[in-house]
């Protein structure tokens, strides 16, 4: 569907349809057209205006259609759609207004003092080489993991680290989340028990022992930890709600971190709204 005829949609209808609220899909043509004018004016203009080259992207990444599927509904060449899509993702990361926060806590951040970290997992085509390397054996697939980092106060996300299916939560945390030493505490669930021997200062569920069942002050806690924490379920739920990372990624895996990067800043938009 072309821009101009989404003015008859709502602001809500429009939200659905794009996957973006319309003042972060205008702030993103923004941005293209900034990049536009700074471009050497050489060969044919592209045929789509800059809000249709948005809204292709963004229907690739919300629905996931093919590139051939677009390129019949757009009336362009598949290659046209290949480029098109590459050149808003670059443009959009270029421009630092669409990326995570750079920056990590230290003893002085009293405003950033607790994170909640949590792992989902995205699966891909079968590698040609080094399955073992993507195969996860809790999903039965290959996949590749993402770890992502949430600010409850803030309520964005501020940090998201990309690492292999077959590695283990706490693993990957030990190598990506040694800049959050200094927080008070950091909310986990039980895939990270173990993490407070590397001086991590840990708030998780209490693990039931086998043959001693908890007592209800432990599940009463246990209950209480999921409240909070249930939060970071409702973020990787935002983030999957962009097919491209709920189907099976059909692309090149070199790109994959570029496209879960920018659809967490369009999250931490959306939530700011």
């Amino acid at each position: 569907m072309r821009y101009q005829k989404l003015n008859r949609f709502s602001d809500s209808e429009f939200k659905r349809l794009v996957g973006v609220p319309r003042p972060v899909f205008s702030e993103m043509v923004e941005v293209l057209k900034e990049a536009e004018s700074l471009k050497k004016k050489l060969g044919r203009p592209h045929t789509l205006a800059i809000e249709d080259q948005l809204l292709l992207t963004l229907n690739y990444l919300r629905n996931y259609s093919t590139q051939l599927e677009l390129a019949a509904n757009y009336h362009i060449a598949e290659s046209n759609v290949n480029r098109t899509i590459k050149k808003v993702e670059d443009a959009l990361m270029k421009s630092r207004r669409f990326t995570l926060p750079k920056r990590s806590i230290t003893t002085a951040d009293e405003h950033f003092n607790w994170v909640i970290i949590d792992a989902t997992e995205c699966s891909i085509e079968r590698p040609k080489k080094n399955q073992s390397k993507f195969y996860s054996g809790k999903k039965k697939k290959h996949t590749l993991k993402a770890q992502v980092i949430y600010h409850p106060k803030s309520k964005q996300i501020i940090g998201l680290d990309i690492s292999n299916g077959s590695q283990h939560d706490i693993k990957l945390a030990r190598k990506t989340v040694k800049k959050f030493k200094h927080c008070e505490y950091v909310m986990t669930d039980l895939g990270y028990y173990g993490l407070e021997q590397d001086g991590f200062k840990l708030l998780m569920p209490i693990k039931k022992k086998k043959n001693f069942p908890l007592f209800k002050v432990e599940k009463k806690y246990n209950k209480m930890i999921g409240k909070i924490r249930v939060v970071i379920e409702h973020i990787n739920s935002q983030l999957k709600r962009f097919r491209i990372l709920s189907e099976r990624y059909r692309n090149r895996r070199k790109r994959f971190g570029l496209r879960i990067n920018l659809i967490a800043a369009l999250v931490n938009r959306m939530n700011l709204q």
